[in-house]
């Protein structure tokens, strides 16, 4: 079991290596192995994804890196909304995206509920969530520390939020936040002042899972939620930015190791994120989906069970 604790500050993960230092990051920096990704990757066309999904069918959109729309018993359901052009504090620097998101806030279907699972800026994006708020009246599930800055976006939201183990009901839902072992940081010495997690969405059709930013470490946070809850229906999982391992292992799952995650949760399907869509570490664009197809292979997993949309694309999930 993976435990937090918190100094009446900071959250920190006991037994589990926490962000790098700045040292750390100025090794990474000077090593020089970055991939050379492209400037822009065109989307395809699709059809929009439904106004509604009703009864136990389940579809799900990959948005783009880990923004994904979920769609059943009614409800829509929106992760971790990155919908700027940067992963940034300003609009002109930082971090750029070469594939632009799928759908615009002006073009989703009624948000009736966000899972918001850090302050990381490729995860929490205030000016998505200010165009969020005036279209969409969404109830938001962020882990402790986290509702000043949604309220900062817009006071329209209706907010919980949650420690590990906590839960919340929505619409005949259950949102559970659980673990993740990552960190959080959004200004220069806020580190970790703010808590970070994953979600278990139960649902009368069976729950949904959605990892968020997480290492691997040993595998327990996987093998507890489905100790817990059982088998997930779906489960998102993080597949990106997990080069060089030295540095990231810690905080992001690479390929392989998703493949393990989902074996340990059983999963009926897992849906890529994290990916393809904003480049944070070294490893090439296309590297994180060629990789998990080795792994799949290597770990005697079908193929199908671990799905990887292109962006836009609307699954129907059995």
């Amino acid at each position: 079991m993976v435990r937090i604790v918190h100094d009446g500050r900071r959250y920190m993960l006991e037994g589990h290596r926490r962000e790098g230092s700045f040292l750390d990051v100025l090794k990474w920096q000077m090593v020089g192995n970055r991939a050379r990704w492209p400037r822009r990757v065109r989307n395809r066309s699709f059809p929009p994804p439904p106004r509604r999904v009703d009864g136990d069918a389940l579809k799900a959109t990959w948005i783009g890196h880990s923004t994904v729309l979920l769609q059943t018993r009614g409800l829509n359901i929106l992760t971790d909304p990155f919908l700027s052009s940067r992963a940034s504090p300003v609009p002109f620097a930082g971090p750029r995206r070469v594939r632009p998101a799928a759908l615009k806030a002006e073009t989703l279907p009624p948000i009736d509920l966000i899972l918001l699972s850090h302050n990381h800026y490729d995860h929490m994006d205030l000016p998505a969530l200010r165009r969020l708020a005036r279209r969409h009246q969404a109830h938001v599930v962020t882990p402790h520390g986290n509702a000043r800055w949604v309220i900062s976006a817009s006071p329209a939201f209706t907010i919980d939020e949650l420690g590990w183990g906590g839960m919340v009901e929505h619409k005949g839902l259950r949102v559970h936040l659980t673990p993740a072992l990552h960190w959080s940081k959004r200004g220069l010495f806020d580190a970790n002042t703010a808590l970070w997690g994953a979600f278990v969405v139960e649902t009368p059709g069976g729950f949904l899972y959605f990892a968020a930013d997480t290492g691997f470490g040993s595998g327990s946070t996987f093998a507890d939620v489905r100790q817990r809850f059982g088998a997930p229906r779906l489960s998102l999982l993080p597949i990106g930015a997990y080069e060089p391992r030295w540095f990231m292992h810690p905080q992001h799952m690479n390929p392989d190791e998703a493949v393990k995650a989902h074996k340990l949760l059983g999963a009926r399907a897992s849906l890529a994120i994290h990916h393809g869509t904003i480049q944070l570490t070294d490893e090439a664009i296309d590297a994180p989906v060629a990789a998990l197809t080795d792994a799949l292979r290597q770990h005697s997993v079908d193929p199908a069970s671990f799905l990887v949309p292109d962006a836009g694309e609307t699954l129907d999930i059995d």
